[in-house]
């Protein structure tokens, strides 16, 4: 045996003995055996006694683990909120018994807490619901080595009150952002929190008020049976109330809402009482007349058209000859409506001006030719039956151009102009350059859409005057049928 064998033995010898002393004086708490890769931990009788009755009257998680993580001695609140019995854990290592959130914890802090008390927040999940510890992890002196003492501290109701806190400001932020009126009510009905949309609608300071009284509702289509007090009752009661129309008499502006509510629940199942919302209705019930009167429009003028169509049918088939004749002007008589009702459709029934009428009538022949017409001073807006009866005089004039007047001819020219008369506003017609005119024998009904369609007024009516240098009308629109 050499040097170095020699003082080895004499090392373990002195350790053994120092360790056989420290049992003889109890200040050994337990010893570990190691055998074969497996642990075994021993109690040593009276040393460990007092520091685990200490331990056991702690109101929190505690053990005491070596240097190495290996649990010498667990309390009870510790092993049932990790689900073990106290005896089987002792020897364990956190990795192998303890949730994989606590155990990573409990790697992290022990290098920390040999510098000094190191702690860390950890959650983890416990039977199915989620709880968080906080665990502290202190230095701690024992016989023949250094280890550590943990506590595991319950803070899962913390936890909850404040992310039930932070949700209940997040609602509220959103509830305050809202455009709509919000209201939140406790469980007997009085107003907890409203936005300023609520007390902008509704008046005022709504806070501590019953809703009943500080938003009377009355529901037309409930015939009476449902109230505003029955809205919190039955939302309380843990029913839903989606889209109720109510009419508020006696809000300042708006009258018709559309009421919503829904249970307000703050932590686990409890209804704490209800979220109530407001919609304006006064832009859809807007909506909806308008849309009613619209229908109504639509159906009048559907009847006005189809009545026009066939007159229009009628006294075409009366003054032409042949089938031929009859479809080309019926033809160019519809389409010349057509053409005007699209006009209207574009503008929405609106704002729909003279110019645009004539331009869209004169659209077939003014390509390429834009010298030979001149269009002035016709701005103003046009009524719906004004600019329908325009149109198919401008159609009617614009047929007859082409076939005997100046657009005949290549070197003709049209003139389209609007001044304003007393009671009228006058849209003439000038036609030069073309083949003499000479008047005609007999009046088609082309002549009578011209002098006859806007004569549904006094003041409404064309003039044709067949001068010989060319053809003039005078269209007289009535002022009621006309706005800037």
């Amino acid at each position: 045996m050499n040097l170095d064998e020699v003082a080895e033995l004499r090392r373990r010898l002195a350790e053994a003995e120092e360790t056989l002393r420290a049992i003889r004086d109890g200040d050994v708490d337990a010893l570990v055996v190691e055998q074969q890769n497996v642990s075994q931990v021993f109690d040593i009788g009276g040393g460990a006694e007092a520091y685990h009755v200490f331990m056991e009257a702690m109101h929190v998680g505690a053990a005491a683990i070596d240097g190495t993580g290996r649990i010498l001695y667990a309390n009870a609140r510790l092993t049932s909120v990790l689900g073990f019995t106290q005896n089987s854990v002792q020897g364990s290592r956190f990795t192998d018994i303890a949730p994989e959130e606590v155990a990573a914890a409990v790697e992290r802090i022990m290098p920390r807490a040999a510098l000094g008390v190191a702690s860390e927040e950890v959650g983890f999940d416990r039977l199915g619901e989620q709880v968080h510890y906080i665990l502290t992890a202190t230095p701690l002196r024992l016989s023949t080595t250094h280890g550590f003492a943990i506590t595991f501290t319950d803070v899962s109701e913390r936890v909850r009150a404040e992310a039930a806190e932070q949700s209940e400001r997040a609602a509220h932020a959103v509830i305050a952002s809202a455009n709509e009126a919000v209201v939140v009510c406790d469980r007997e009905g009085v107003i907890t929190h409203a936005n300023a949309a609520a007390e902008l609608s509704f008046g005022g300071d709504l806070l501590g008020l019953p809703f009943a009284d500080a938003i009377p509702l009355i529901f037309p289509d409930a015939t009476g049976l449902l109230q505003a007090e029955d809205i919190v009752r039955m939302v309380v009661d843990g029913a839903s109330v989606q889209g109720v129309e109510a009419h508020a008499p006696k809000a300042p502006k708006v009258k018709d809402y559309l009421v919503s509510a829904a249970p307000l629940q703050v932590g686990h199942d409890m209804i704490n009482g209800c979220v109530i919302t407001m919609v304006d209705l006064s832009q859809r019930k807007a909506a909806e007349k308008q849309q009613l009167l619209m229908m109504r429009e639509l159906d009048h003028r559907v009847k006005n058209t189809l009545a026009l169509v066939l007159s229009i049918a009628s006294r075409t088939l009366h003054h032409e000859d042949t089938l031929e004749g009859f479809q080309q002007a019926f033809t160019g008589r519809i389409h010349a409506l057509a053409a005007t009702h699209s006009l209207l459709a574009e503008n929405s029934w609106t704002n729909l001006t003279i110019g645009d009428v004539v331009r869209s009538e004169l659209a077939p022949y003014t390509a390429g030719a834009a010298g030979r017409f001149t269009i002035q001073d016709l701005g103003k807006s046009l009524a719906p039956r004004a600019a329908i009866a325009l149109g198919l005089v401008i159609h009617e004039l614009a047929t007859n151009a082409t076939k005997y007047g100046s657009l005949s001819v290549p070197g003709g020219k049209l003139s389209v102009r609007g001044r304003a008369e007393e009671e009228r506003f006058i849209v003439e017609w000038r036609e030069s350059g073309g083949p003499p005119v000479t008047p005609p024998t007999h009046r088609g009904f082309g002549q009578t859409v011209i002098t006859r369609s806007l004569q549904y007024t006094p003041s409404g009516g064309a003039e044709v005057d067949f001068a010989p240098e060319g053809l003039v009308c005078r269209i007289s629109l009535p002022l009621e049928d006309l706005h800037e």
